[in-house]
């Protein structure tokens, strides 16, 4: 008797945006955020996957970390309480048994002189504030982690980022991948996000938007659906 093949593990989506910062008063990150049940929820999504948590993060760095730890950490508490179920329960659809479900982070974020939206594929260890974040905190050359030492180390993504942009422009998705996340509280929160999913093993991926308001939803969904079907993800 041949063994059981084993469904794709179920992916536990947690989103999160910013609110407002300096001369953004209506973050369109926070807007998606807010709706993304809404707008996410009610569609059937690919292979199982669940939108776990959606949180909206003070647009701040060091003053805003423990917040960001927490959800972070919660969700491996949730994650591991939640039944390990592939794409139809228990089983998958032929009977196969399912695989673990996988905790998965979309940080969302503004850049406001962007036109496209860009997947980011990595954060570095390197806070230099353009301006005070909303908390006052203004680094300069200061590293996201100490403990990580030169701010020139660099973290990336576990997602094949090249190839879910590339998917996506084949759709006709207005998107670029990108190696440079800024050095703002975006980077500062993928870096630490990055961090904590290569310790836990859980997959994280930034995405900047422009503030145009126009495919903030329709991109969330696209983004959840090419991350089940690129290969090597």
């Amino acid at each position: 008797m041949g063994s059981e093949a084993r469904a794709p593990p179920a992916m536990r989506f947690n989103l999160t945006g910013f609110g407002k910062f300096h001369n953004v008063p209506e973050n369109p990150s926070e807007t998606i955020v807010r709706k993304a049940r809404e707008v996410l929820g009610d569609r059937p999504l690919p292979f199982g996957a669940t939108i776990a948590g959606c949180t909206v993060l003070d647009t701040a760095g060091a003053g805003g970390l423990e917040a960001l730890r927490a959800i972070l950490d919660a969700a491996l508490v949730a994650g591991a309480a939640s039944p390990k179920e592939g794409a139809e329960g228990a089983k998958g659809a032929d009977g196969a048994e399912g695989a673990e479900a996988v905790v998965v982070w979309v940080h969302l974020g503004v850049n406001g002189g962007a036109t496209r939206f860009a997947i980011e594929q990595r954060a570095v260890n390197e806070a230099t504030f353009r301006c005070a974040d909303e908390m006052g905190w203004e680094p300069e050359e200061e590293p996201v982690v100490a403990a990580d030492g030169a701010i020139s180390r660099v973290r990336e993504t576990a997602f094949a980022a090249g190839k879910i942009t590339e998917a996506m422009q084949k759709q006709g998705f207005d998107v670029a991948l990108s190696t440079d996340a800024g050095r703002f509280v975006c980077n500062y929160v993928y870096y630490q996000s990055l961090r904590h999913a290569a310790t836990h093993g859980t997959r994280s991926l930034f995405v900047h938007g422009g503030r145009m308001r126009y495919g903030w939803s329709v991109i969330g969904y696209k983004l959840v659906v090419q991350r089940r079907h690129a290969p090597s993800m």
